[in-house]
């Protein structure tokens, strides 16, 4: 258990493999004896028919939202599912506190349909900072981890983001249109480009893992909810990649970016992509 004299690397340092239980444990529990298995009462619309909760996602937030500060006294929750009840409480991402970042089913789309394109997703944060990430793909059993200065793997093996392979298009998975404004999509239509071959995202956090592991060039995102990127960034950057806003800046998990951003293999694609949002102002 952390104390006052104990710092987020140290509680770490023994409660790593802690958090890493608790999230299997919850996709055991709650998610995986849903997955096409989902009555229709099980699954609600949010803000429209594309932005979909499951008793799958509520379930195994509450799940996380016991068993992570039990681990870390004095830590709170910035749920997805907790947040669209209450929006307020998105407000503990700026806060003092450890704060534990969660989506409990990133790609709930997929989910519903029965694909193996989800995962949960959990990042522990503190003014601001990012210091560790989980993701987790329970139809596929695969954990990509990440701690700040310590490295990104995936089953316990290093992964290096490495850089796009000279004179091929760029890889650049973007947002869905819905989820744009007009000058967004105006930005996003600047990546249809010579050299750059953009699509349309899946699970934020699985284009982040495959960033990291050097399947994918980079992303293209036009939304700042930090429970669909906190856990994919980090994994990212420790992995040897970048992110920045259109405004040529890192992003940050406190909100107030310029949007779209985009996070990449490397520093130089990550710049290239950033230019080319900001072409679309």
């Amino acid at each position: 258990m952390i104390d006052s004299n104990e710092t987020i690397e140290e509680f770490l340092a023994q409660h790593a493999s802690d958090v890493e239980e608790a999230i299997r444990k919850a996709a055991t529990t709650e998610i995986m004896p849903r997955w096409r298995q989902l009555a229709a009462h099980e699954v609600d619309q949010k803000s429209g028919p594309h932005d979909l909760v499951t008793d799958a996602d509520r379930k195994a937030e509450l799940y996380l939202t016991e068993a992570l500060p039990a681990l870390l006294p004095g830590s709170v929750v910035v749920g997805e599912e907790a947040v669209h009840a209450n929006p307020a409480s998105y407000e503990a991402i700026r806060g003092d506190a450890p704060v534990w970042i969660i989506d409990p089913v990133d790609g709930t789309r997929p989910f519903v349909r029965g694909e193996a394109g989800f995962c949960t997703l959990v990042a522990l944060a503190q003014g601001g900072t990012l210091f560790a990430s989980w993701t987790y793909a329970p139809a596929r059993d695969r954990l990509a981890t990440a701690e700040r200065g310590k490295g990104a793997y995936l089953d316990g093996e290093r992964l290096f983001a490495g850089v796009p392979d000279p004179g091929r298009d760029l890889r650049v998975a973007t947002s869905h249109p819905d989820y744009t404004t007009d000058e967004q999509k105006h930005a996003l239509l600047c990546l249809r480009t010579e050299g750059v071959a953009p699509r349309a995202c899946g699970s934020a956090g699985l284009e982040y893992l495959a960033i990291a592991r050097g399947e994918l060039d980079a992303t293209a995102f036009s939304w700042e909810a930090a429970w669909d990127h906190a856990a994919g960034l980090l994994l990212v950057e420790e992995a040897g990649g970048a992110h920045l806003t259109r405004a040529g800046e890192p992003f940050r998990i406190t909100g107030g970016n310029a949007l779209p951003f985009t996070a990449a293999r490397d520093a130089a694609t990550a710049r290239r992509v950033a230019a080319l949002l900001a072409g679309g102002a």
